[in-house]
């Protein structure tokens, strides 16, 4: 069997087949047994069907057909193997089957063009001396007097009001209703969708639309209230956006938090620590590992974007379309710890568009992956068992008692390890400004992100 190679792109590799007369000839003969051993002819026994009339009965051009299926098959799997191929995923035909069968004779020499994909070259550039911007993130003490404080609301006792008027932070009582402006300023039908009865409501900034609460402050139990307000022309229900609406409420009922106070006994109660010093002493270190790993996230996110600047690497589609397989299936995966229905988002509309917003996420990672393979390759940065024992073993204590595929673990694990560790090797390596946190971040995506939350 003759076999000419050619670079294609999309890292293919082109290979042109050429089955010796023999060969074409041998497979012919078996095919045409099998098929006659299976045939059922009134008037012939399985096997014993004369060839002119099985080929008349079953046509010539599907016999070829099926004999150029095995062909191509058998010949491409021994040519892989014969050219030490690295071939990812399945061939691509590049000869059109349909010419190949009209030209076929049993006994001659049979050529044909495939084309499989391989593993891409990684062409590296500059990775060493690098000069990047990364954000600092930097510890802030109110991010722990806030989640205690979080925790101190949880744990409020709401105490009944008396002889004053709602105030900010009261928790409220209240009847309400809105009601569409007639022109003549009346109140005309009521507005679905806002009306509740012994509605509670925490006076805080940012409940209910602009005013509302606003309007509350200040009422006394059984006063009823009317307030004239607009929707925000951001609001979710466009129907009403910017529309405005009078609102009657009624307060029903005032109570105030009564806050735990801070001491030893809070600390007992929240977590596992004796002490509120010792509380706050792990809640600071927590915070401030947090922020000397998002510190370091960030300064590791900008080599790489770095790197894919200096990088040039022609991505195989098999490759391409298993890394989209994989975003698709974490997303199915996440959506369900939500308690989605998971069949009922994934339809095949929703599929389709997910796939083509996937790619360029998935161009990223596959281009990240291979970089950095590449040149822990090439600088024989390694993992030790000792290193992916600990790891594993770290994981395995979170995961507890759900079942673990024992294989893609260490895959995952080892994979993961490597990339950290060949990061922190480049990291030594890169210039590094630190600039304030958000100070990178364009305003469109903080904008995003907003509006996501």
């Amino acid at each position: 069997m003759k076999i000419t190679q050619e670079k294609l792109p999309a890292s293919q590799i082109g290979l042109e087949i050429e089955i010796p007369a023999e060969t074409s000839k041998n497979t012919y003969e078996k095919v045409i047994k099998e098929i006659a051993k299976t045939t059922n002819i009134p008037g012939f026994r399985k096997g014993k069907v004369p060839r002119p009339i099985l080929l008349q009965r079953i046509g010539s051009e599907r016999i070829k057909a099926a004999v150029l299926e095995e062909l191509i098959q058998d010949s491409l799997e021994q040519a892989i193997k014969q050219e030490s191929i690295d071939a990812l995923g399945n061939y691509k035909l590049r000869s059109d089957f349909e010419e190949l069968v009209n030209t076929y004779k049993p006994g001659e020499v049979f050529t044909f063009l495939a084309a499989v994909d391989v593993t891409p070259e990684v062409t590296l550039g500059q990775y060493q001396g690098l000069q990047v911007k990364a954000e600092e993130v930097i510890y802030n003490e109110e991010d722990v007097n806030k989640l205690i404080g979080e925790r101190q609301e949880k744990l409020a006792t709401l105490i009944p009001v008396e002889n004053r008027p709602a105030q900010m932070g009261d928790i409220a009582v209240i009847d309400f209703e809105g009601r569409k402006p007639t022109e003549t300023g009346e109140e005309g039908d009521i507005i679905p969708g806002t009306e509740a009865k012994e509605y509670q409501v925490e006076l805080s900034d940012g409940k209910f639309i602009a005013g509302f609460v606003e309007g509350v402050v200040g009422m006394n139990v059984d006063e009823t209230k009317k307030l004239n307000l607009t929707f925000p022309e951001e609001y979710h229900e466009k129907d009403l956006a910017g529309q405005g609406v009078i609102f009657t409420v009624t307060l029903k009922d005032l109570k105030e938090k009564e806050l735990p106070e801070l001491d030893d006994d809070f600390a007992q109660e929240v977590s596992e620590f004796e002490t509120m010093a010792q509380l706050r002493e792990s809640l600071e270190k927590q915070y401030r590992e947090k922020a000397a790993n998002d510190t370091k996230q960030n300064i590791h996110g900008a080599i790489v974007a770095e790197l894919l600047n200096h990088t040039s690497i022609d991505l195989p589609e098999s490759m391409l379309e298993e890394e989209v397989q994989t975003i698709l299936l974490q997303t199915a995966n996440q959506l369900q710890s939500y308690g989605m229905d998971v069949n009922q988002f994934f339809t095949k509309e929703t599929v389709t568009k997910m796939r083509e917003t996937a790619k360029p996420e998935a161009s990223k990672n596959l281009h990240t992956n291979l970089i950095i393979e590449k040149i822990a390759e090439q600088e024989s940065i390694t993992i030790s068992d000792e290193e992916l024992t600990a790891k594993i073993t770290e994981i395995r204590e979170t995961l507890k008692d759900r079942e673990v595929d024992e294989t893609k673990l260490q895959k995952y694990v080892k994979h993961d390890l490597l990339a950290e560790k060949t990061l922190d090797w480049l990291q030594e390596k890169t210039q590094v400004e630190l600039v304030p946190n958000g100070s990178l971040t364009p305003e469109e995506e903080v904008s995003t992100e907003e509006n996501e939350a």
